[in-house]
């Protein structure tokens, strides 16, 4: 596992961004499984930017997200369709054919079923991950097995606070209590891993992930185990860290 200490967000995510860039160089037909939420924005915003100012080309890039609401829409503002399509897909020549997000609205367990089958014909390049409060990425939960793939979850008190604050306008009520999300064997299934993480939140989660032990009380901990990791944070994120 890489550790990578940025001074600040915007850094942060101008690395991780150039980092997936370079792979699109090099494979133009990179299978990219990407992350939502906050801590993936800024990495988008540089992709976009690079992609309007040189013209990197998504054409024959496919990718896959780990996880999406139960029950919303792919157009409601809130689902990570809508969220995807607003901060990259949309702003890229990607084929959207080729954009991958868990269908919410269908039955859970035969959406868990057709979107493992999709990502066992789909081998990954590379996987993009944001890291929650509580050690989990993806959706996957503290107490989420090691050995998990794509599984319906019921989110944690903490992860509904979370996603309140930053989606919901702190409407509590208004957040999904369940998700699909790639299980744990799903995420670590890829080539290499890239989570960032900023802000001091996330300084507890990412002092466990470094610094272990592994369990699965600290979903995240896992990827100590893996040297295809790369673990990129700023200044506050990393502030536990000796």
């Amino acid at each position: 596992m890489k550790l990578v200490i940025k001074e600040n967000y915007d850094e942060a995510s101008r690395y991780c961004a150039e980092h997936i860039i370079n792979l699109v160089k090099e494979n133009p037909n990179a299978v990219l499984g990407l992350a939502t939420g906050t801590s993936p924005v800024g990495t988008y915003k540089y992709m976009i930017q690079d992609h309007e100012k040189n013209g990197t080309s998504y054409k024959n890039v496919s990718t896959y997200n780990l996880d999406e609401y139960c029950g919303l829409e792919d157009d409601h503002p809130q689902s990570y369709h809508y969220f995807m399509k607003a901060h990259l897909f949309d702003a890229i020549d990607i084929d959207q054919a080729n954009t991958h997000v868990p269908d919410g609205t269908k039955d859970p367990d035969e959406e868990c079923q057709d979107y493992t089958a999709l990502l066992s014909k789909h081998h990954r390049n590379l996987q993009l991950l944001g890291i929650g409060s509580n050690g989990h990425i993806g959706f996957n939960e503290p107490g989420t097995s090691f050995d998990s793939h794509v599984h319906k979850v019921a989110l944690k008190e903490s992860t509904i606070k979370d996603n309140a604050i930053l989606f919901f306008n702190g409407d509590e009520e208004a957040v999904p209590h369940y998700a699909i999300t790639m299980g744990i064997a799903d995420i670590l299934d890829s080539d290499e891993i890239l989570l960032i993480a900023s802000g001091k939140r996330k300084a507890k989660a990412i002092y466990a992930l470094v610094n272990g032990p592994v369990t699965e009380d600290m979903p995240a901990s896992i990827l100590q185990t893996r040297d295809n990791v790369t673990i990129v944070c700023d200044r506050e994120a990393a502030s536990l860290l000796k």
